[in-house]
């Protein structure tokens, strides 16, 4: 059992009142100027939307910089619940512009059927809401070649990445590409529209002939699927940038200007470090940079913008999809953290796979990131449970790794080593303040703290704004 003092967790102010002055008194009125960056350490489903949600009354601007419709995030006020995919979640406060910036692939239907779902529950969009120009379009084809290269990766050796099949990594491959790439501001002109549509959709009927016989491979009952119709796409397509015309500019001039009056943004990330295309469990990872790395880029933002990065915790471990995961756990535990924790998709609804806390990924991530502060979440997940474990280390090969390998094999056959605590009894999601949490937790939040070497700034004990309990001095530095 650990359980030494930790410098940064104490004085904790109890829970954030839902308004401005609340939110000005939790961060201590110290208004530095830049950015803040709120990012996922893990695999993503960390709960980056309800601690954006929560944040949101400080700031002018939350900017959305990665990702794309693949991304989920819940937000819960009261008794009602937003789950939001492509719009940042600052859409729920009035005061807030906010961004799609050019590092988001954006699927129009789908943010078109967010924005009308929005208004009919009397959520205002319209100037609020920006869209860059710059962004890249994900098209039905996309959805189609996601669907075909997983088919084609599970009948051959198995190597499926597990994707939501909502067309992410085709379209940033296109963007890649350059020449089979559609970006917003091509919608607003349907002849440019059209001639780039004519000459992409003869490539890629071509390209999913190939595809289609490799996932048939002698089974004749399998149907090609039909050629896509680049008029018709046309005729969708600027129809969609008809109606989010008014949306669509700028976005990197109206973020810098936004920071050289000295306003404040938020940048908040799509899925999570572990999930990052250069830095995460390679190759089963996203298509885009989800660490605080990628703002600069996603959003058009200088290198130096970035003051404070608030790194979101977990506090036990869950992940979509395949890849490594050395501390999934497969019996009751996993059942009880996925019950518990409604370890369900937002996106897709899939079962989420679940296991213990990995510090030694977090810590990783941490660095990786430049983290300031922690935000601690799922801590009434853990309430109840006799024992808790924490990885701290790993073995493979004969010797112990307190580094985090860039070998997805390594990762996937390393024996994590544990450091248990005592669990607590009974609900957390009443407490107001640090000092009444149990002891147990107290002491598994510094151990963490003191772990990953960055102070915590906030611990969930449930999911509204209100139950969020803050330190002082942690919270002045987000």
């Amino acid at each position: 059992m650990t359980g030494s003092q930790s410098h940064g967790i104490h004085n904790i102010k109890g829970p954030l009142a839902a308004d401005a002055d609340g939110a000005r008194a939790l961060m201590g009125l110290r208004m530095p100027t830049g950015a803040t960056s709120v990012v996922g350490l893990q695999f993503g489903d960390e709960g980056k939307g309800q601690i954006v949600d929560l944040l949101t009354a400080r700031f002018q601007l939350v900017v959305r910089y990665n990702g794309g419709a693949n991304a989920g995030h819940s937000v819960h006020i009261g008794d009602q619940k937003f789950a939001l995919h492509l719009i940042p979640s600052g859409i729920l406060a009035p005061h807030v512009l906010n961004v799609v910036g050019n590092g988001v692939v954006i699927d129009p239907a789908q943010i078109l059927a967010e924005i009308d779902a929005l208004r009919q529950r009397g959520v205002e969009v319209g100037d609020n809401l920006k869209i860059s120009e710059r962004a890249h379009v994900v098209l039905p084809y996309h959805k189609r070649q996601d669907a075909l290269m997983e088919q084609v990766l599970s009948d051959g050796d198995g190597s499926r990445i597990g994707t939501t099949g909502r067309g992410i990594g085709p379209a940033y491959a296109d963007k890649a590409m350059r020449s089979t790439a559609v970006r917003m501001i091509d919608l607003l002109e349907s002849a440019r529209l059209a001639a780039r549509l004519d000459h992409i959709v003869r490539i890629k009927n071509a390209q999913f002939l190939a595809l289609e016989g490799l996932c048939r491979g002698g089974k004749e009952s399998l149907e090609p699927c039909p050629p896509f119709d680049a008029v018709e796409l046309t005729r969708e397509f600027a129809a969609y940038g008809d109606r989010l015309r008014p949306m669509i500019c700028d976005t990197s001039a109206l973020i810098q200007d936004a920071l050289a009056s000295d306003r404040q943004v938020l940048f908040e990330g799509a899925n999570a470090v572990m999930l990052d295309v250069d830095h995460g469990t390679y190759p089963f990872v996203t298509s885009s940079n989800c660490s605080s790395l990628g703002v600069y880029s996603g959003a058009g933002v200088p290198a130096g913008a970035l003051r404070n990065v608030l790194g979101i915790v977990k506090l036990y471990t869950s992940r979509v999809g395949g890849g490594p995961f050395p501390t999934e756990l497969h019996d009751g535990t996993a059942d009880g953290l996925r019950d518990r924790g409604n370890e369900y998709g937002t996106t897709t609804g899939r079962p989420r796979r679940c296991g213990w806390l990995d510090l030694v990924a977090v810590r990783y991530a941490a660095k990786l990131c430049g983290v300031t502060a922690l935000g601690c979440t799922g801590l009434s997940v853990l309430a109840g449970m006799e024992q808790v474990k924490v990885c701290v280390a790993y073995r493979h090969g004969g010797r112990t790794m307190s580094g985090f390998p860039a070998d997805a094999a390594v990762l996937e056959s390393a024996e994590p080593v544990y450091e248990l605590f005592e669990g607590f009894d009974g609900p957390v999601d009443g407490c107001e303040d640090f000092e009444s949490l149990p002891e147990a937790a107290r002491r598994y939040l510094q151990f963490i703290e003191q772990f990953v070497g960055v102070p915590v700034a906030m611990a969930c004990v449930g999911r509204r704004r209100d139950q969020i309990l803050l330190t002082g001095p942690a919270a002045s530095e987000v």
